[in-house]
């Protein structure tokens, strides 16, 4: 709880409702899923997390049962990259979306994390895998990675990278 009181929070021209920024490189690139429990979920831009990798692997070496393989994390690492979409949500669905991540499991933990965008730099929250033992991940994982790396226009060389794992 004392990670969402320190969260940079925006408000909404809109409807005065709060929101914040977050970072997904996953299966959450693919709007239908992140939408699906999170209906406030809005695509705000491709980003480039600079120093950090792409990873598979298990919490505490236990196989998803949703996805029967590893599942991704990003882990430090100097002069790699990760690319993903910044999604912008309402603070109100901070809870589902620890749920969907199994933060309150303590199977992820939330980050702050900058990331760079065309033209500026923005801090989102995303989410880190405790206690990671790599695994290689499912194929109907992967799949959902890639569509929706394709879907949101992430780099074409980033996605061969993604489609040689």
């Amino acid at each position: 709880m004392e990670f969402i009181e320190r969260l940079p929070i925006l408000m909404s021209m809109d409807d005065n409702i709060e929101i914040h920024t977050f970072l997904y490189f996953a299966s959450n690139l693919l709007k239908e899923r992140l939408q699906l429990k999170n209906p406030s979920a809005s695509i705000h831009c491709v980003a480039r997390l600079k120093d950090y990798k792409l990873i598979f692997g298990n919490y505490k070496g236990l196989a998803s049962d949703r996805w029967h393989g590893g599942v991704a994390t990003i882990e430090n690492s100097p002069a790699d990259e990760v690319w993903g979409v910044v999604w912008r949500m309402n603070v109100a669905d901070l809870k589902s979306l620890d749920s969907q991540e199994n933060a309150r499991l303590g199977a992820y933990s939330p980050v702050e994390v900058n990331v760079k965008t065309r033209g500026q730099e923005l801090n989102c929250r995303t989410y880190i895998m405790n206690s990671c033992v790599y695994a290689p991940p499912s194929p109907q994982y992967l799949k959902v990675i890639l569509m929706g790396a394709e879907q949101n226009g992430l780099p074409k060389n980033y996605q061969e990278k993604l489609k040689a794992i």
